[in-house]
């Protein structure tokens, strides 16, 4: 064990014990398991049936249902009854919160029961209190007396159980004692984990789920590694809850769930998307597919030390050259070497548009920061902004311009150190020669570029030779990526770079595609905010509806986006029901919550502001107080 997985270089699947959920073994030696949720009311038991089924036919292996109350528990029979009458044997899974009763009726009735440690037992009030040792174990021990009947009542049946942390739904007990951190992620399960496994009961999963990818990512290699401390290995079942919709809903889950895939680490997946549950399954299934083509012969050169810091986001340490490295946010390149020539309309694809009645330019703020143009000239004014890499030396009399090469053609001798330059290196180039090279250049931007398929392993292992041997200058991580379907771009960008991102590597983002388009333009951006490292656009915290949603969640979604969207670093989170409500939405600055039929409120930050507004009015409401907050601006008009 490295810590929290079995290899940083090698892709080996954590070996966890095999949990039986009906006929489906998870964990093990069995592959990862794709499972979704119904967003049906799971009173309406034919809609429930026939969602389920839509799910399943499209590749979900196991079914998710809510059960907020003893009426819908109950329900889960007829709805069971009906889906294995038309022939179907996939394991269903009743989701609990708030109802320890409703968890034993359905234990009774379906294959897995989900239960959500921070409000099984307790009522979160978001108030702090202070325990000595004693009141603390008699917090424990209502855990205790509420959750061993669930777990005799599966013993008797064969009931797996998920205990499924939420960062957004801790109890006020594990906030007081542990803050809103991975570290009070992780112990919220593992004190019923104790509990379970001292009363000898071991069909368990555990999920760490969180919107920010980057708490979630470290709060699942902390609960791994707290586990060993413990001889646990129970299997994880992995999602980036509240992610969203489209482009930005696939880009979020695939950072958070594809960075630790890449360490092995995952048994099951749900890919969670404010879209039909069928929808997801072919996102889960893609996602999946890169590890069960992942080619395993690939040598690295083992990582024997950890030298950085895997459970707490600190950027690795830089010199400050131009506006890359150090404090600076990570900057985007851009290929144009490719054109023939280049002209102004050449860069609109990356955020800049020239306007001739003005004579101006329109920066958008997810416009590139720099542009690589190999042997082309420009024949034109550039945005003041702009900066370009260049083959050439021929523009040493503008400071926009600066030398790019590769670094086996670089002398270091006859090159000044004062002035930066940018060296192009190959991420399986470890050499003394390159290293030495580096080390006499320090006003030098390395890029760092791998041409091959799921490069992220090897790009974090130069990483870790950057900080071994105390290389400071600031990197880019350059990427060729050629897969044209939109779903295995989004999916690996996300990885490829997200990834690393999250754990403090890379000061800027170059990808290499077959075309230059918008689209790649605003993934890369889309992964420098999913991985919170630069924050271009307001980002949505919405959660896949489900049978305790009170409005439809898209199409609310999609209004609040309409008004909303050129909020640049505002946070909204948009919730269907009270469960999913201030708590889940742990990371928002306002929040718009479902509270009953055409009912809603609206909250700044974890404080409800105003209660049971109609629906009709609540995007106007929400826009009122955002603006009465001072976060509003009018929109752009270009």
């Amino acid at each position: 064990m490295q810590q929290y997985c079995s290899s940083l270089t090698k892709f080996i699947r954590y070996k966890t014990r095999e949990v039986r959920v009906g006929e489906i073994g998870v964990g093990g030696a069995n592959p990862i398991r794709i499972q979704s949720m119904t967003t049906t009311n799971t009173m309406d038991t034919n809609a429930t049936v026939s969602q389920s089924i839509r799910m399943i036919e499209a590749g979900c292996e196991i079914v998710r249902i809510t059960a907020p109350s003893i009426k819908e528990a109950k329900n889960l029979k007829n709805i069971k009854t009906k889906i294995r009458r038309e022939g179907f044997k996939t394991p269903i899974v009743a989701d609990i919160h708030f109802t320890p009763n409703a968890a034993e009726i359905a234990a009774r009735i379906v294959e897995k029961v989900r239960i959500n440690p921070g409000n099984y037992v307790d009522k979160k009030q978001f108030k702090f209190h202070e325990y000595t040792e004693e009141n603390y174990e008699k917090e424990l021990d209502k855990i205790r007396n509420r959750f061993i009947p669930l777990l005799n009542i599966c013993k008797e049946e064969g009931t797996s159980l998920r205990i499924g942390t939420n960062h957004g739904s801790l109890s006020d007990r594990i906030m007081s004692h542990f803050g809103d951190t991975p570290r009070g992620m992780v112990e919220s399960a593992m004190e019923f984990l104790r509990i379970a496994v001292n009363e000898n009961f071991k069909e368990i999963i555990i999920s760490m789920k969180a919107s920010n990818t980057q708490v979630m990512v470290q709060a699942y290699r902390l609960l791994v590694k707290s586990m060993e401390e413990e001889n646990m290995n129970f299997p994880l079942h992995l999602g980036v809850t509240e992610a969203g919709e489209a482009e930005d809903g696939r880009i979020k889950s695939s950072l958070g769930i594809g960075t630790l895939l890449e360490d092995g680490l995952g048994d099951t997946i749900r890919v969670s998307l404010t879209e039909e549950p069928e929808d997801e399954i072919p996102v889960a299934r893609e996602l999946v597919s890169r590890y069960e083509l992942i080619d395993k012969k690939i040598q690295i050169k083992p990582i024997k030390q950890i030298l950085y810091n895997p459970f707490f986001l600190k950027r690795r340490s830089t010199n400050n050259i131009l506006n890359f490295g150090h404090k600076n946010v990570p900057r985007v390149i851009a290929n144009l070497s490719k054109l023939k020539s280049i002209g102004k309309n050449d860069l609109i694809p990356h955020g800049y548009i020239y306007s001739i009645s003005s004579d101006k330019w329109h920066v958008s703020d997810q416009a590139v920061d720099y542009i690589y143009i190999g042997e082309n000239k420009i024949n034109f004014r550039l945005p003041s902004s702009l900066m370009v890499l260049s083959d050439k030396d021929n523009h040493h009399n503008n400071n926009q311009y600066f030398r790019f090469m590769n670094i086996e053609d670089f002398d270091a001798q006859g090159y000044s150190p004062k002035i930066p330059i940018f060296l192009n290196l190959d991420v399986n180039d470890f050499s003394h020669v390159t290293k030495q090279k580096i080390l006499k250049v320090p006003n030098a931007i390395l890029i760092l570029m791998s041409n091959q398929k799921n490069p992220y392993r090897l790009l974090r292992r130069w990483f870790h030779h950057a900080i071994e041997f105390k290389i400071k200058n600031p990197i880019i991580i350059r990427c060729k990526i050629t897969d044209q379907e939109i779903d295995k771009f989004l999916i690996n960008t996300s990885i490829d770079f997200g990834g690393l991102l999250i754990d403090g590597f890379g000061d800027g983002i170059w990808i290499d595609t077959k075309t230059e388009s918008s689209f790649t333009n605003q993934t890369i951006f889309g992964v420098l905010q999913a991985s919170r490292t630069r924050i271009s656009k307001t980002e949505y915290i919405s959660c896949p509806s489900c049978g305790r949603t009170l409005f439809d969640l898209q199409e609310t979604t999609g209004k609040i986006r309409e008004r909303t969207a050129h909020l640049k670093g505002v946070k909204i989170g948009v919730m269907g029901c009270i469960v999913n409500g201030p708590g889940e939405m742990a990371d928002a600055d306002y929040g718009y919550v479902g509270t009953g039929e055409g009912k809603i409120s609206l909250y700044k930050g974890q404080s409800l502001v105003k209660r049971n507004i109609p629906s009709d009015e609540a995007v106007d409401e929400l826009v009122n107080l955002i603006s009465e907050n001072g976060d509003w601006v009018d929109p752009p008009h270009v």
